[in-house]
């Protein structure tokens, strides 16, 4: 895709996002990767439903605003998804999002249900929880250093999730995959007590799982 196509495609998965629940008002940022060090943004304090590609920001590596229209700047959550690229030089897009049931998990201090279903250990694998840092600070960043050099999707805790890929649609589907597990399994729970996948199938899914990423 060129930058425009970037931009158009930036907002749609933002609306999908929001309509979906999985962020809202100004919550959760996106940024795609238009060169080595030049990444698209979104801004910081905008209603996601109203924004358009042209509010979108340019910064390079390090952070600085390099184009964007005037009084935008780019999310305050940046330095998390720069962490992201330095660790990643394979990705082209991250995606933060606020899904409540999957943030729930990390309130009540439960792990991601991978064990129970065998589309998660194929599709997602292991699904780590980052430390507790407080938001907009360097902190988050270091949260997730060591954990995104060997996985895509990251809970943050008690603020959200980090999805990384080669594409921001890939990325969107890995959210909306654990948000639906996660419901599941707050279901299931309600039901009674989860019952995990045997540890051998468990493997078996997990060897599945790397013959097809």
């Amino acid at each position: 895709m060129d930058e425009q196509d970037l931009r158009e495609e930036i907002i749609r998965i933002t609306r999908i996002i929001t309509s979906q629940g999985l962020a809202r008002s100004s919550d959760g940022n996106i940024s795609v990767r238009l060169a080595p060090d030049r990444f698209l943004v979104t801004p910081s304090g905008l209603y996601k439903m109203s924004m358009s590609p042209d509010d979108l920001v340019i910064v390079d590596a390090e952070g600085c605003l390099v184009a964007g229209k005037a009084g935008r700047r780019p999310t305050g959550e940046l330095a998390l998804h720069l962490e992201a690229y330095r660790q990643r030089p394979d990705i082209g897009a991250v995606l933060h999002a606020h899904p409540p049931y999957t943030t729930a998990l990390t309130i009540v201090e439960l792990p991601f249900p991978t064990d129970y279903m065998p589309e998660v250990m194929v599709l997602l694998g292991r699904v780590p929880t980052a430390p507790y840092a407080r938001p907009l600070t360097p902190a988050l960043a270091t949260s997730i250093r060591e954990l995104i050099r060997t996985h895509d999707n990251i809970l943050l805790s008690h603020h959200g999730t980090i999805s990384v890929a080669r594409t921001l649609q890939q990325a969107l589907i890995a959210l909306e995959r654990m948000e639906a597990v996660a419901y599941t399994y707050y279901l299931a729970r309600g039901l009674g007590e989860p019952v995990p996948l045997p540890q051998t199938e468990l493997e078996g899914l997990a060897a599945l799982g790397r013959q097809i990423s």
